[in-house]
């Protein structure tokens, strides 16, 4: 046995052929196991699977023993938050505000989806693309702009500039609220008390939130062969120029988002749908007007039809398409391939992001595609762990998963044991062209909960007061739902210039109870597109 500092090693010698060894290392009245392989080819010592390589097996063990005293030992604190996306660095902040010591652990930039690839650079691309619009219309104003040339690489620098910019101004407001932030990847342990483990060392606390948010849906090769070729919307903000054919998959709002901005921005762009129109959990106004809003912009839409395959050529990817209409039982499958794609883009759903997370050690249930199941009040089955956001796979909105995590932390530590986040009526917009504006129940839900016989519906469609004298025309569709004798509204929905804007006001109103003789009763703005709501009939 040799002597090395506050441990004994056995000396020993690892050839090539030999096996990973296990050697038994006393340390401090204990004995630990370490693995250790050889490699030939740089003749040096590895830990375990480790690639971190060592010159001599002292120094090996030595730095397995500094691990697993790190490991051992435990930080505590009040609120210990999985996550620094919105949800998360809301409830941390707000619990910091209310004197708890707070920890965010985040492995990546901090802002989550919403500010990384997700809401923010998505309406910086959007406003590039209105302004594409806007240019189809100077001449009908009167302005002679000339040529005009768009300049993808200067919109992705500034619009990442911004995001970099945000990201800074979260680590400074963490910082300002005396929050700790934990670089790195949680994975639960096996302790008693719900613990995690980030870099070899152990946090708690009596309280932990996970706000872990979703990611894009991934198809696999198996499933579709090709698939690997395409990219999700993570990988749109990634594109380094606009591409010259891009095809879509998805029938959601990203996958309507997404075509609009690239269609609009002068790439020749096709959508593929399985069914017949987009958006088909939203009200079947909405859903119907944007179909047809998206063929009239000129986007090449596949009904019925699904990815088979995909190809790399030497002049971009194949696409090969397989199209059957439901209602046509005898017809058979027509194959069609769309060539020289450059933009293959995913956008078929989204999934809780959990992996790695090792949540099976904490018994906290999940539903059949890995959403964490939750209470009215963000409670999973295991006391003392709580999840907000997209990870709970409900109303998968940014402003969402702030509020509930605000809620949470107001309940966890100013004793407002009744705070929780009313999930009615929350407002939604989508950005396609034009906007998407929507609240509470659509017609099919009102009348599965209340009966067709107590839903009366107001509709309107027109053509916006902007475009009474462009040659580019696009309508504008509202409807109102209201249920009982009292007609009070219980959903407003629209498509059109300026919708995303008018929505949040008309938001207020319904979460406080209007009626329709509410709306009747207030004086109109004219001429605006919004005073249609309070003149219907």
């Amino acid at each position: 046995m040799n002597k090395d500092g506050a441990f004994l090693v056995r000396d020993c010698s690892l050839s090539s052929s030999s096996e990973p060894l296990v050697l038994a290392v006393y340390h401090e009245k204990k004995v630990y196991n370490v693995k250790i392989r050889f490699i030939e080819s740089t003749r040096k010592y590895a830990l375990g699977r480790s690639n971190d390589m060592f010159d001599s097996v002292a120094e090996i063990i030595r730095h397995a023993l500094i691990r697993r005293s790190m490991a051992t030992e435990t930080t505590r604190f009040d609120f210990l938050v999985i996550g620094g996306g919105s949800g998360g660095l809301a409830g941390a902040r707000r619990a910091a505000e209310l004197g708890a010591s707070t920890a965010v652990i985040e492995s990546h930039k901090l802002g989550g989806t919403c500010v990384n690839v997700g809401c923010v650079p998505k309406k910086v691309m959007w406003n590039a693309a209105v302004h594409a619009e806007y240019l189809h219309d100077h001449s009908d104003y009167g302005f002679d702009v000339g040529n005009v040339h768009f300049r993808w690489e200067s919109l992705k620098a500034k619009r990442d500039a911004y995001v970099s910019h945000l990201n800074r101004i979260y680590r400074n407001n963490l910082d300002k609220a005396k929050v700790q932030n934990i670089q790195g990847r949680a994975r639960f342990t096996n302790d008693p008390e719900p613990t995690v483990e980030v870099n070899g060392r152990k946090y708690t606390a009596p309280h932990i939130l996970i706000a872990t948010g979703g990611q894009p849906y991934v198809l696999s090769d198996a499933e579709v062969p090709g698939a690997s070729l395409g990219i999700t919307s993570d990988g749109f903000f990634e594109l380094e120029t606009l591409p010259k054919r891009s095809v879509i998959v998805g029938a959601g709002y990203i996958a309507v988002e997404m075509a609009g901005i690239l269609s609009t921005l002068g790439s020749k762009t096709s959508l593929i749908i399985r069914q017949t129109g987009v958006l088909r959990n939203f009200d079947s106004f909405i859903s119907t007007n944007c179909t047809k809003e998206i063929q009239n912009s000129g986007v090449d839409l596949w009904k019925n039809s699904q990815v088979k395959s995909v190809r790399k050529t030497d002049r971009g990817l194949e696409v090969t398409l397989v199209t059957k209409d439901p209602e046509k039982k005898n017809e058979e499958e027509k194959i069609d391939i769309i060539q020289e794609v450059d933009c293959l883009l995913w956008a078929i759903g989204r999934q809780p992001n959990t992996s790695g997370l090792n949540i099976g050690e904490t018994g906290v249930d999940t539903d059949e595609r890995g959403h964490i199941i939750v209470d009215e009040f963000q409670n999973t089955s295991r006391p003392g762990i709580y999840a907000v956001g997209d990870v709970c796979g409900k109303a998968l909105l940014t402003p969402v998963a702030i509020a509930a995590g605000r809620k949470l932390a107001h309940r966890l530590f100013e004793g407002k044991k009744d705070s929780k986040l009313d999930y009615s009526c929350i407002p939604t917009v989508v950005f396609s062209h034009p906007p998407i504006g929507t609240v509470g129940l659509t017609e099919e839900e009102a009348i599965k909960s209340r009966g067709k016989e107590n839903v009366k519906i107001y509709k309107t469609s027109f053509t916006p007061m902007y475009h009474a004298i462009t040659s580019r025309k696009s309508q504008c569709i509202m409807k109102l739902v209201c249920v009982g004798k009292e007609e009070k509204v219980v959903g407003l929905h629209m498509q059109g210039l300026g919708c995303d804007e008018m929505l949040q006001g008309f938001a207020v109103a319904i979460k406080m109870g209007a009626t329709k003789a509410d709306f009747d009763k207030t004086v109109a703005i004219h001429p605006t597109s919004s005073e249609e709501f309070v003149t219907m009939r």
